[in-house]
């Protein structure tokens, strides 16, 4: 907690102006190697660091805007522009708890931790948690220990905090994960075991489904034919973030025993961050090719809806300031056309996404196996693609998405076991 009142702002604006009558001043704290000096120089706090074998110092030259907040909603609680523009520090003291600062005018003191600027010194911006991915094919990832990540219905009564953290680790690192033993009575404990996991996103097809063949929406997701590998919501300017199926049955009236075996539903994921790498490798103008041009996309199917996103995106969302791939957006059903005129030809894309798609279906990257009630599956829709087999009979089948903006929440937040 910052030790001052609703100044901290106006007096970190006031860091950035001119100090000449307190060049002089330096503080140093002695009580640990990594801790900084912190001095007035030109007009601004300088703060530098020794690195272990002296060969320098990294400086920063200017505190980031640090907010006075309210204490129980953590928001801004005054005006920053309220602040004048000339305001100058009076003091600067550097003590074993942190840096305080007395300004002129009203003689305020603000007080800035050592582990308040010790992070913003070195890191400036919060950066997410490094991950170790795991790239997972027809045989799941070379170094896992054991598959298919797994936990069950029963942990989120033992530990909800815990076992929600394992689960979006398992996700983060795998892109999926298996729920087992997840009652089937009825659809409500999927409903109440996702809302533990995350808010349900409401979307024209509502928000928790659960549905059975019948085309009672226009989408080829409630029939029973063969699926390709794809994403969901590729028409929504922020597709899905987590996604989840729960078979609650599978029935044929027709069979002999009336059960759902050997009535086809093989269920596929493919890793898509894998199939992008293989992309990259083989093929990088391809890939260039799937990362830069950016496409329509649309869903309008049903009567009086029509959905498109903010502005076109390629099918390979690529991070600018890590290189790194972001989001894969594929469902080629659910693309609209090809344009013309741009860096790249449409012969060069349909080139690139043959050699994709090609990727995608390779025995190697196909993920396969049958659902089976009581095993909830949650996977990260801006990475796994999905797919099916076709199938006879009536399949019921639950579940729901969730916005990306709560599976980074939790991914933030979860415990990591």
């Amino acid at each position: 907690m910052l030790k001052c009142g609703r100044h901290i702002v106006r007096r970190t604006t006031g860091v950035r102006r001119n100090w000449q009558s307190y060049q002089s001043q330096i503080r140093t704290l002695a009580t640990a190697a990594e801790t900084p000096r912190v001095s007035n120089s030109s007009g601004h706090l300088e703060f530098s660091y020794h690195n272990a074998n002296n060969t320098g110092s990294l400086k920063r030259t200017s505190l980031p805007v640090v907010s006075c907040v309210h204490q129980d909603t953590a928001q801004r609680n005054f005006n920053t522009f309220d602040i004048p523009e000339d305001i100058q520090p009076a003091q600067i003291e550097a003590n074993d708890e942190g840096v305080k600062v007395q300004w002129s005018g009203d003689a305020h003191q603000s007080f800035y931790p050592w582990d308040f600027l010790d992070f913003y010194l070195k890191s400036d911006k919060r950066v997410p948690e490094p991950v170790e991915v795991e790239y997972f094919g027809a045989r799941g990832p070379q170094t896992s220990q054991a598959w298919p990540p797994t936990l069950t219905y029963g942990d989120f009564s033992t530990n909800e905090t815990e076992t929600v953290g394992r689960l979006t680790d398992h996700i983060r690192r795998n892109g999926f994960a298996f729920i087992a033993e997840v009652p089937v009575e009825s659809a409500e404990p999927t409903e109440k075991l996702l809302e533990k996991i995350a808010f349900i996103r409401e979307t024209h097809y509502g928000g928790f489904y659960d549905f059975i063949p019948d085309l009672a929406l226009a989408d080829t997701a409630y029939t029973n034919i063969a699926l390709g590998a794809h994403t969901d919501t590729t028409y929504f300017t922020d597709p899905a973030g987590l996604q989840a199926f729960h078979l609650l049955s599978h029935t044929d009236k027709s069979s002999k025993d009336g059960s759902g075996a050997n009535l086809g539903g093989q269920s596929l994921l493919v890793d898509g961050f894998y199939a992008a790498s293989i992309l990259r490798k083989e093929d990088p103008k391809a890939f260039e090719v799937l990362s830069r041009v950016k496409l329509p996309w649309h869903a309008s199917g049903n009567k009086g809806i029509t959905i498109s996103p903010d502005k076109p995106y390629p099918v390979l969302e690529v991070d600018e300031s890590t290189g790194k791939l972001h989001r894969v957006r594929w469902n080629n059903d659910d693309r609209g056309v090809v344009p013309f005129g741009g860096e790249h030809s449409p012969e060069e894309w349909y080139k690139a996404a043959r050699k994709w798609n090609e990727i995608l279906r390779r025995e190697s990257t196909e993920y396969w196996f049958q659902l089976k009630p009581g095993n909830l599956l949650v996977f990260d829709n801006w990475r796994v693609l999905h797919g099916r087999s076709a199938f006879t009979g009536v399949r019921r089948i639950c579940g729901g998405y969730s916005e990306s903006d709560i599976y980074s929440f939790l991914t933030a937040t979860d415990i990591q076991c």
